[in-house]
């Protein structure tokens, strides 16, 4: 016996892309809106309990000073109890809608007495009917707190007066009532909710048709797209007509120019990480080739490599965050020896290629600078000497210490090269991102100009620059100058 088995596929209606469209639109929308509403509820807010701060902080404020300045207008003199103390005070003040302003007669440990302003409060939100809430106020240690009773929250502030001898103490309290402006922040936020409906509403009838007119000449957009590829993305859709689809197509061609630049983008990022990352892997490679099996070589050599890799790390940072080089953390000054900063770029550079270095000089100070990312701009132009010499010539490291014209101390670290140097016309844009001068001064590399914007960012993030001078005898060097606290 066979028994057969059917399946029943069930079909759901195609969503078209117009609806699709339109959904998301208003998916988005509400979002956006609703976030918006939000926030302004939240700044409505946090700008009322800014105010009831500042509004508490100014009266306490003004009663500190009255307190040792004011003169008993019976008398002429200090106020000598402070119950009159805090009646004349308070009859010369005016407070806000929904501020009150107490004075408190007594010990904390009992019932307060209670001198108030003559003003209009709805009876069930004062202060100064609810005795219980008087006696915590007046009985806490700290100078300003808030208060959840059940007729709403309660911001106050207290200063103390220190009575004299004999006299009973007292208090003077500030207390706020923020219902009432809470309310209109959230009357703001039930505004802007409506609005934002309304908003929805007419999205939806305005989408309905925009989308329609756009989703019209895509079919031919898609025929003529589907001939382009990843590698040839200089073909365009040609325009004809003022219409929509002359208009669609310019769009498209605008989007494929916008393409073609991103891709020739990540082509050049590509060659930077590639010119950036190979010093250190140079550097790396090197101490390991070279390390013996003495135990200090061998710690000496990871501490090295070490300190390599976590600059390997930054640079990536560094080529997706050029244009952030500004931002506060871009250095990190801590303090270091100069001499000790000049010995271990020297140690380090000298694995980039076969020349003769020379540690030049060393400055014997101690000076606030980050000292991975001087070491990053000093190695960069090291490599950059070795990329414009030839084995055998002479590569000088160094640093030292300058006074400057102005008077201002400074330390200059350099290194200088004995290479072909540069044009005139190519120092002034040398420094600049993605360029490389008019002409090359030694073997092209496959960079792409940023290694001297790096070094140039570096330089400005501690305050200080980057320098070109002719070296003596022929060549370039390239001079860090730093400013130095007095």
């Amino acid at each position: 016996m066979t028994t057969t088995t059917s399946v029943m596929t069930v079909s759901f209606p195609r969503i078209s892309a117009r609806v699709r469209i339109l959904l998301w639109l208003l998916v988005v929308m509400a979002v956006a809106l609703g976030a918006v509403a939000i926030t302004v509820r939240s700044l409505l807010q946090r700008d009322v309990d800014h105010r009831i701060g500042q509004l508490l902080t100014q009266e306490t404020g003004e009663f500190a000073n009255f307190v040792p300045q004011g003169v008993d207008p019976d008398t002429g003199g200090r106020f000598d109890t402070a119950d009159k103390l805090l009646r004349v005070y308070l009859q010369r003040q005016y407070a806000d809608p929904d501020e009150e302003l107490l004075g408190l007669t007594g010990r904390p440990s009992d019932r307060p007495g209670v001198i108030r302003q003559r003003r209009e409060l709805p009876q069930d939100i004062a202060l100064w009917q609810d005795n219980a809430s008087l006696t915590r106020i007046h009985a806490s240690p700290d100078s300003f707190g808030t208060l959840d009773r059940p007729q709403g929250e309660l911001r106050w502030a207290k200063v103390a007066i220190e009575p004299s001898t004999g006299e009973q103490p007292g208090a003077f309290v500030v207390a706020f009532h923020p219902e009432r402006e809470r309310a209109v922040a959230d009357k703001t936020f039930w505004t802007l909710l409506a609005l934002s409906g309304v908003a929805l509403l007419m999205t939806t009838g305005i989408g309905w048709a925009v989308a329609g007119r756009i989703l019209a000449p895509v079919r031919i957009v898609r025929t003529t797209a589907a001939e382009l590829t990843e590698q040839d993305l200089t073909r365009r859709i040609p325009v004809e007509g003022r219409d929509d689809i002359a208009a669609l197509a310019e769009t498209f061609n605008a989007m494929l120019d916008r393409l073609e630049r991103a891709f020739a983008a990540q082509r050049v990022f590509v060659d930077d990480a590639g010119h950036e990352l190979r010093t250190p892997i140079t550097i790396v490679r090197g101490h390991l080739e070279l390390m013996g099996d003495d135990p200090a070589d061998r710690e000496e050599t990871v501490r090295l490599v070490t300190d390599e890799l976590d600059r390997m790390s930054r640079i990536v940072e560094d080529l997706l965050l050029l244009a952030g080089a500004e931002r506060p953390d871009f250095v990190r000054p801590e303090p270091v020896q100069l001499a000790e900063l000049t010995a271990d770029v020297f140690v380090k550079v000298r694995t980039l290629g076969d020349r003769e270095w020379q540690l030049d000089g060393v400055a014997d100070l101690e000076v606030r600078l980050d000292p991975q990312r001087m070491t990053q701009a000093m190695v960069q132009l090291a490599q950059n000497a070795v990329q414009h010499t030839v084995p055998g010539q002479r590569i000088r490291i160094g640093s030292r210490a300058e006074a400057g014209r102005d008077g201002t101390d400074r330390v200059e670290l350099y290194v200088a090269d004995h290479g072909p140097g540069i044009p005139p016309e190519d120092a002034e844009v040398i420094f600049e991102r993605f360029r490389r001068g008019t002409s090359r001064r030694g073997t092209r590399t496959s960079g792409a100009g940023l290694g001297l914007a790096i070094v140039k960012a570096i330089a400005e993030g501690h305050h200080g620059r980057v320098e070109l001078r002719p070296t003596e005898g022929g060549g370039a060097t390239f001079v860090l100058t730093l400013e130095t606290d007095s």
